[in-house]
């Protein structure tokens, strides 16, 4: 529980609701786990975002109820930028309204919504880096988090002086990448809440650390 902490996502959405719950967000729209009902609040979400209104009170209530009750928990969005997630058919559906239990921590929190290389960090900051797996789906959002980008984060990581955590699936070019550019890598079974097939299977995953002590 930081004092002070500034989280940064490509998500604009994300950020859109974290920012609201720093309001005090209370979630007025209706909230049914009904597949005609998903696919109305779906479809005007999408229109928020193609007239470009998605930072508003309206555009944070439809993304937590889209993201509660599409399929499998999956946050997806195509190459227009908008959210594609089929409805999830659970059975009951737990909905929250209210937020106003986090507003006091989260009053001294910043987001942002940029890229990693663009932010304004410390020499002794602690940063935590929880980038996209290294797996074929990449449309967390709409540019997608390429390999390219993987290995960008890591350079970018190795500038900084302070302590740096980063994890990431343990697939064999993460384990090449982070232990070439000198992280030292633990390994663990991570539980999958999210997956886009249903598996639940723990999956592989690697911490790497550098300038922990």
């Amino acid at each position: 529980m930081p004092e002070k902490a500034l989280l940064n996502d490509i998500n604009t959405h994300l950020i859109n609701f974290f920012k609201w719950i720093q309001r005090g967000l209370h979630i007025d729209i209706p909230l049914e786990n009904n597949t005609e009902f998903y696919y109305s609040h779906r479809e005007r979400f999408n229109s928020l975002i193609e007239k470009g209104t998605m930072n508003n009170k309206e555009a944070a209530e439809l993304f937590y109820y889209l993201n509660r009750t599409g399929f499998n928990g999956l946050c997806r969005f195509n190459q227009k930028g908008f959210f594609n997630v089929p409805f999830g058919r659970y059975k009951k559906i737990n909905y929250i309204r209210s937020y106003q239990q986090y507003r006091e921590v989260f009053k001294r929190w910043e987001f942002t919504c940029t890229d990693f290389e663009d932010l304004a960090l410390k020499d002794d900051d602690f940063i935590y880096a929880d980038p996209p797996y290294d797996v074929e789906f990449t449309s967390y959002s709409k540019d997608g988090f390429t390999w390219e980008d993987q290995v960008r984060l890591v350079k970018w990581l190795i500038k900084h002086p302070g302590p740096v955590v980063l994890s990431n699936q343990a697939t064999e070019r993460i384990i090449n990448l982070y232990g070439d550019y000198g992280f030292n890598i633990q390994y663990y079974d991570a539980p999958r809440r999210i997956s886009c097939n249903g598996d639940r299977t723990p999956a592989k995953e690697v911490l790497a650390t550098r300038g922990i002590h």
